[in-house]
Order: structure tokens, then C-alpha cells, then sequence
């Protein structure tokens, strides 16, 4: 970053006009209160010195909870030191932590009699949910009819269930007029579509395993199967279910059958007295059937690092203005670096740029009015989840956040715009607010001329970028949102999307851009309003 030693001690008074028929965002100041010298001091050089350093083999991609991906937390914290900003992370930091935690069954088997039953065809169980069982054998199997444990209704009422198998129905008893016993009412109970809340119930009444009957399994397991068979990184450290949930397999009618032998009739008569009393009836039965289940725990820690310029006017200082980009990208596989320097080493060093830009200004004594939060997420890779930890998490009110300011890829040339650099994608400024739009516009317009690219933000486009950046999370919340992107190119997700391909000129406009949006945001008198639905 350049010195500012622009009119230094040149005093100037600037009146800002109206925008848009708003009212003006007064500031008047000396000729350090122009925001232009500012957006000037982001420079080619200075992008190349963080991107370089950040796509480099040093780092190794950057995939979230690697050394590579911690390398690059620690350099962006020092830049935030360096240019001075507030640290507002957890215990005196820049860093806000967050465990991933993804879940998946390395063997799962339930045999009844001589039977062995196929997994996600005859039965399925959610490894999040379960714990580890080597080897268990059951002999004895409890209908307990569905599992509930109410002041209202309790199948647990006067009967033993420690240590041994139960076997439910889905749901809650009603009446033949459709009238829940638990209500007194035709609307169901919470615990009608809340299978979570029976095993729970099972877990505190010490239960071994609860055997759930799905009339309908293999519709579920369709519908369920990316879930049950891959699922992803999911935020925190998982269920921990060794102290929360008896273990949990639903099954269908036939291993249902299979498990009663001869005598399930019994548990449907029971099951019909229930719908025509309202009373619970349990049924104790012989079986033999054996369940193993052995799951394989992922877990990692990645961070945001989070910088803070508190606002310089004392009645808008509590708003904020978020500016994000993710830092983390695909890692090593292999010898294979993805080093991701597009993707997103670009948005988190103009990201960088721009906060020293408004440091600068804040040293200068020129604002920003309103305060300013610079959001370096991880996680981005794995589904979103650094900024939807924020969201879930924010450091401050999320009423208080004005705008998010997403970059994500603007380091490169598109086939579309092949020979003309100067142009941008620019998706969801219009989504939620068009205030923010116009000031976008009204912002390019003045400062830095480029090709606003619209394409990706259609309602209708087949690529959905709109909901595949951080700043959705913050538009989800009903916060506006801005997301830049220079759209994908043959190295995007490639171990050749390097640093010597980037357009650093092209980059420092689009980062002017970025400031100038953003100051706009930071100074107008009245924050802008969500006024589309």
C-alpha cells in the first residue's frame, strides 16, 4: 500500500450531494474526507504481494483444517495487524474458530434370524445419530408402541426398557376422527414429526438401540441417499451421541415382521387398542436378531479472521458493513497443489486492500461514519459454512448489518470477455434491496467505468451462482447482498489456477469498485432499506 501524502495538510471542506434523491451523507472534511485518494491506494502491486503469497506451494490450497489453510489465517491476521484494525475474535484475536464435522458408516449389518438385511433397501440409520456398536444381540424386543414419553401420553409409563431393544411406529396415536391423543386436537404434537425427540426420550429411559418402522423405506432412502451415503462437512462437532440418543435404525414392515415372528400380530392388536383408548400398551417379545454398526468420524477446525474499523459517527457506529471473501480453497491431493489463486486468493487480497483503504481513512480522520467488519471466511468449499457460521454466530447484531460486500474470483477473464478486461460480474444487488443496486451503479458510474455484467444474476440462471457464494447466507437472513465474480474459466477447480494468471490491473479497478460501494454504504446518512420481496 502506497503512502497517503496526498494535500496533506490542505484543508478543504467537501459537500457530498445527494444520491438518488437521498439525502446527502454530509461530510464535510478536509480533502482527506475524498474517498477517491483512497480507492487509489489499491494498487496491482500490493494485490500480487497477497496473492502470490497466498496461492503459493507454501500453502498448499488452503483446504479448511490443513496446515496450508492455518498458514494462510495467520497471514491474513498479520496484515490485520499490521494496518491496525480491532480485533473482535475470540479471546483477544482476529480469529472466530469452528468446527466441521462430517460423519459416514464404514460397516453397518442387522441380521434377524438367518437373515441378513441390506442396508438402504431393507433398513437405514443416520451415523450422526448413533454411536459405535461392535456386536450387540437381542433376544428379547419391546413394542413400545410409538415411542413417547409426554405428561399428555407416555408408552414409557410403568415399563422397563434399560438395556433392551424397542420397536416403535412413526408418528403419534389419533382417533379414527383424526383427533391426536397428545393435543385433544386434530393438529398434531411435536412429537409427530420429530423422530429426534423419540430417541432421546428412548436414551433418558436407557434403551440400547430403537428399531423405527418405515412403512415407506425406500422412498425415504431415495430421497435421503446423497445424505446417507455422502454426506458432507456440517457445522460443529457433530451430535455427540453417546450421551443424547439410544441408537437409532429404522426399518421396513418386512424386518419388522421378521423381528416378531409369528406373534406380530399381537403388536398390531395392541397398536389398534392404542388408536381406540388413547392408552399406551407395550408388548414383550422373543426375538434374535444382532446389529453392528461402525461409523468413521471426520472432524476438522478452521477459522474466519475477522477485522473491525469502528464507525467514527456516534449515531450510526453500531450499523455495520461487512466486506467477505473465503480464503480456503481445494488443498493438496497427492502431489497435486490446487493453489486457487482465482479462486478466491483474489477475493481475500482485494478484500485485504480495501480494508487498509479504509484504515487509511480512519487514521486520516475521514470516516468511515459507520462501522466496518472485513470477514475472511473458511469453509466456503466444504458448503458455505464459515459464513453461515458467522450468520448463526455473528459477532455483531445482525439487525445492526446493513450490507454484505462479497468477492469471490475477480482475478480473471472469462471466454465471454475474452480481449476486455474491464467488466465485472455483478449478482444480487438487486435481490433484496435497490438501494444497493444504484449505489453500485451510481458508484461504477463515477469512479471506475467498468462493464456491469448482469448474466448471472437472472432469476432464471441454469448456473444458480446467486446461492453459491458467502454472500448468500447474509441474503438468507434478509441482510442485502452484492456478490463480484469474473465467472469461471478452463482452470476454475484446477491445479493450473495459478497466480501468474491473474489480471492484477484488472483486480485493482474491480477493488476501487468494491471500496467505493462500500464507502457509499459506510457514510450516507440513512441506511439503506430491504425493499424487495
Amino acid at each position: 500500500m502506497k503512502d497517503l501524502k496526498l494535500f496533506l495538510g490542505f484543508s478543504l471542506s467537501v459537500l457530498c450531494f445527494p444520491l438518488f434523491g437521498q439525502p446527502a451523507a454530509v461530510i464535510s472534511q478536509t480533502e482527506e474526507g475524498n474517498p477517491r485518494q483512497y480507492a487509489e491506494t489499491i494498487q496491482a502491486s500490493d494485490l500480487n504481494r497477497h496473492l502470490v503469497t497466498l496461492a503459493s506451494d507454501e500453502y498448499e490450497g488452503r483446504e479448511t483444517g490443513t496446515v496450508g489453510q492455518k498458514k494462510a489465517a495467520d497471514y491474513i491476521a498479520a496484515q490485520f495487524e499490521a494496518m491496525g484494525l480491532e480485533k473482535r475474535g475470540a479471546d483477544g484475536t482476529y480469529f472466530q474458530p469452528i468446527a466441521y464435522t462430517a460423519e459416514n458408516w464404514e460397516s453397518i449389518d442387522l441380521q434377524v434370524g438367518k437373515t441378513d438385511f441390506r442396508h438402504l433397501w431393507d433398513f437405514y440409520s443416520y451415523p450422526a445419530f448413533n454411536s459405535d456398536v461392535p456386536l450387540a444381540t437381542f433376544n428379547e424386543i419391546m413394542f413400545l408402541g410409538y415411542g413417547i414419553d409426554d405428561p399428555a401420553y407416555s408408552d414409557y409409563d410403568g415399563v422397563n426398557v434399560r438395556d433392551k431393544a424397542v420397536l416403535i411406529y412413526p408418528g403419534e396415536p389419533k382417533s379414527a376422527e383424526g383427533i391426536s391423543f397428545l393435543t385433544g386436537t386434530s393438529s398434531e404434537s411435536e412429537w409427530s414429526g420429530n423422530w429426534i425427540k423419540k430417541i432421546e426420550a428412548a436414551y433418558q429411559n436407557g434403551a440400547a438401540v430403537v428399531f423405527i418402522i418405515d412403512p415407506q423405506v425406500q422412498k425415504t432412502i431415495a430421497a435421503q441417499r446423497q445424505l446417507l451415503l455422502n454426506p458432507r462437512f456440517r457445522i460443529g462437532k457433530g451430535e455427540e451421541p453417546e450421551n443424547k440418543y439410544a441408537n437409532s435404525v429404522f426399518i421396513s414392515t418386512t424386518v419388522a415382521k421378521e423381528m416378531l415372528g409369528r406373534r406380530y400380530k399381537k403388536v398390531i392388536k395392541a397398536r389398534d387398542a392404542i388408536l381406540v383408548d388413547g392408552k399406551p400398551r407395550s408388548v414383550k417379545l422373543k426375538t434374535n436378531c444382532t446389529l453392528a454398526q461402525d461409523k468413521r468420524v471426520r472432524q476438522i477446525i478452521g477459522e474466519n479472521v475477522l477485522g473491525y474499523i469502528e464507525g467514527t459517527d456516534p449515531a450510526l457506529r453500531e450499523e455495520l458493513i461487512i466486506v467477505s471473501a473465503h480464503y480456503d480453497h481445494l488443498g493438496k491431493k497427492g502431489d497435486d497443489i490446487y493453489n486457487g489463486a482465482d479462486d478466491n486468493a483474489s477475493g481475500t487480497s482485494t478484500v485485504m486492500e480495501v480494508a487498509e483503504a479504509f484504515q487509511e481513512a480512519k487514521k486520516a480522520g475521514a470516516g468511515p461514519r459507520r462501522s466496518m467488519l472485513f470477514l475472511l471466511v473458511s469453509g466456503e468449499e466444504k458448503g458455505l459454512l464459515g459464513s453461515r457460521y458467522y450468520v448463526e454466530n455473528p459477532i455483531f447484531p445482525l439487525e445492526n448489518t446493513v450490507a454484505d460486500v462479497n468477492v469471490d474470483m475477480v482475478g480473471r477473464v472469462d471466454e465471454a470477455h475474452a480481449g476486455n478486461p474491464n467488466y465485472i460480474y455483478v449478482i444480487g444487488a438487486d435481490r433484496l434491496s435497490t438501494e444497493l443496486h444504484a449505489i453500485n451503479e451510481k458508484m461504477n458510474a463515477n469512479y471506475t467505468h467498468l462493464e456491469l455484467d448482469y448474466t448471472y444474476n437472472a432469476e432464471d440462471d441454469p448456473n444458480r451462482y446467486y446461492y453459491r457464494s458467502d454472500h448468500y447466507n447474509f441474503a438468507e437472513k434478509g441482510i442485502p447482498a452484492v456478490f463480484f465474480f469474473n465467472g469461471t474459466h478452463a482452470d476454475y477447480h484446477m491445479i493450473t489456477d495459478t497466480s501468474d494468471k491473474i489480471d492484477y490491473e484488472k483486480m485493482a479497478v474491480i477493488g476501487r469498485l468494491v471500496f467505493h460501494t462500500s464507502w457509499e454504504l459506510a457514510n450516507r446518512n440513512k441506511r439503506i432499506e430491504v425493499d424487495v420481496k
